[in-house]
C-alpha cells in the first residue's frame, strides 16, 4: 500500500483494541452525537504528577489556558496547579472563576484600557508587552488609586532551537527588547507599581530536551543580568514553556525528566521564585477528536472516507494552523485500534473546500459508514482555534471524561 505515515498514538491509548477513555469505549461517549472532542482528565492529572516529580520543588506550574479554555477542564486543572496564564479578558474571567486573582497573569500585545483596568482592579498580574502599555497601566492604577501588579515580558535575544513557533531572538510584537528592560523596571517601581518580575518566553512545541535545557539556562542567565542592571530582584521569573508533544511521523516525546534534572543545577544563579507555564504539554495528548463516517466514495482509484467533522472543528489536524508541510496526525478506526491496515484512504470533512482534509492517504483497517474515526493529540488548539462558524455547520461537542 502506498500510504503516508501518521504520527504516534499517545501511550495512554496505543495498546487498546477498542478505544477506551475513563473506562468507557468511544462508541458510548459518541452515542449522543458527533463530532466530539473527548478530553481525559485522568491523563491530564498524570501529566501534572509527572511534571511535579521531574521538576525542582521550587518551580511552580502554571496552566496556559489558550491551549484549551473549556471551563470544566480549567476547573479540573486549577485544583492541581499553582497559577493560570491568560491572554485576554475573556480568558481572565474564566480563570477568575476557579483561581484567586493573585495567581493569574495576563500576557499578550494590544491589551485595551478596559482590560488593563479589569486586571488592575482584580489584582491580576499584567505581563507588560511594551513601554506604552506600561505607561497606560501606571496611569490607570493612579486613577483608580490601586498599585498595579506589573511584570515585564522580555523579548529575549535568543530563541528556542527546534521550536515549532519561535518567540525570541528577533523583532517581535511580544515583549520588550532585553536591552530596554532594566530602564522600564526602574520606571515601574518609581511609578508606584507592585513589581512582579519577568516573563521570558523563547518558543513553543520543542521536543528536544537539549534545546529546552539550553534555553532555560539562557533564560535564567538573562534574568540575572537584567536584575543586576535594574538594581532589583524579580519576585518571580516565568521561564515560559515550550514543552512539545509528538504529532507527526518521527516525533519522539520530550524527556521531561532530563529537563528537570538540568534545571535543578541552574536555579541557584538567581535567588527568586520560578514558574513554568504549560498548555499543550498538559492537555494535548489527553484529547481525542471523534468523527463519524457518513460516506465512502471512490474517485479515480482513491478511496475517501467522508466524516461529519473537519477543518471547522480541527483546523490544526488539516494542516491549516501554521503547518508549513502537511503531515498526518495520529489516527485510527476507534473500534479496530489493533487491527492490521487493509486499505489506504483519505479522510475528509463535509466542507466545500479541498482544504478540509483530516488525513491524507493513510493506511487503516476497513471502515464503513457509521464507524468512528479517532484523531489523537487533539486536546490543545482544537475547538477554540478553529473557524466553527465557517459554512454554518453545527458546533462541535466537548466532553471532559474522568471527573
Amino acid at each position: 500500500m502506498n500510504a503516508k505515515p501518521t504520527g504516534p498514538i499517545p501511550a495512554d491509548y496505543a495498546g487498546q483494541p477498542d478505544l477506551q477513555v475513563a473506562g468507557r469505549n468511544a462508541a458510548d461517549w459518541a452515542e449522543a452525537g458527533t463530532p466530539l472532542y473527548l478530553y481525559d482528565a485522568g491523563a491530564v492529572h498524570a501529566r501534572i504528577a509527572r511534571f511535579r516529580a521531574a521538576m525542582p520543588k521550587q518551580v511552580a506550574l502554571h496552566y496556559a489556558i489558550k491551549a484549551n479554555p473549556l471551563p470544566s477542564l480549567i476547573a479540573a486543572i486549577a485544583q492541581h496547579v499553582d497559577g493560570i496564564d491568560v491572554a485576554s479578558a475573556g480568558e481572565m474571567d474564566k480563570a477568575r472563576a476557579v483561581m484567586d486573582a493573585s495567581a493569574i497573569s495576563f500576557a499578550g500585545p494590544g491589551k485595551r484600557d478596559m482590560e488593563l483596568e479589569a486586571a488592575i482592579r482584580a489584582g491580576v498580574t499584567l505581563n507588560l508587552e511594551s513601554e506604552g502599555e506600561a505607561e497606560r497601566a501606571l496611569a490607570i492604577g493612579e486613577r483608580l488609586g490601586i498599585a498595579p501588579g506589573l511584570a515585564v515580558r522580555v523579548n529575549p535575544d535568543f530563541e528556542l532551537r527546534g521550536s515549532g513557533m519561535k518567540m525570541g531572538g528577533r523583532a517581535s510584537p511580544f515583549g520588550v527588547d532585553a536591552a530596554r528592560v532594566p530602564a522600564l523596571v526602574r520606571r515601574l517601581i518609581a511609578g508606584g507599581a507592585v513589581w512582579r518580575g519577568f516573563h521570558i518566553y523563547a518558543g513553543s512545541q520543542a521536543l528536544s530536551a537539549e534545546a529546552v535545557i539550553e534555553t532555560q539556562a539562557a533564560t535564567i542567565g538573562l534574568a540575572a543580568r537584567l536584575a543586576d542592571e535594574a538594581g532589583t530582584l524579580p519576585p518571580l521569573v516565568n521561564l515560559g514553556g515550550g514543552f512539545g508533544i509528538p504529532y507527526f511521523p518521527g516525533d519522539l516525546p520530550l524527556d521531561v525528566e532530563a529537563v528537570g534534572a538540568a534545571l535543578a543545577n541552574e536555579l541557584d544563579r538567581l535567588d527568586t521564585h520560578y514558574a513554568i507555564e504549560l498548555g499543550r504539554w498538559l492537555v494535548g495528548e489527553a484529547g481525542i477528536y471523534l468523527a463519524r463516517v457518513v460516506d465512502r466514495k471512490e474517485s479515480q482509484g482513491e478511496t475517501f472516507l467522508v466524516v461529519d467533522g473537519g477543518l471547522h472543528h480541527h483546523l490544526a489536524a488539516t494542516g491549516n494552523f501554521g503547518t508549513v508541510v502537511r503531515r498526518n496526525y495520529p489516527i485510527a478506526v476507534a473500534h479496530r485500534m489493533q487491527d492490521a491496515p487493509e486499505e489506504v484512504v483519505t479522510v475528509v470533512g463535509p466542507l466545500c473546500t479541498p482544504l478540509d482534509r483530516l488525513a491524507d492517504r493513510v493506511a487503516l483497517p476497513h471502515a464503513e459508514v457509521g464507524d468512528l474515526i479517532a484523531i489523537f493529540a487533539s486536546g490543545a488548539y482544537g475547538a477554540s482555534a478553529s473557524p466553527q462558524a465557517f459554512l454554518g455547520h453545527p458546533p462541535v461537542r466537548e466532553l471532559l471524561a474522568g471527573v
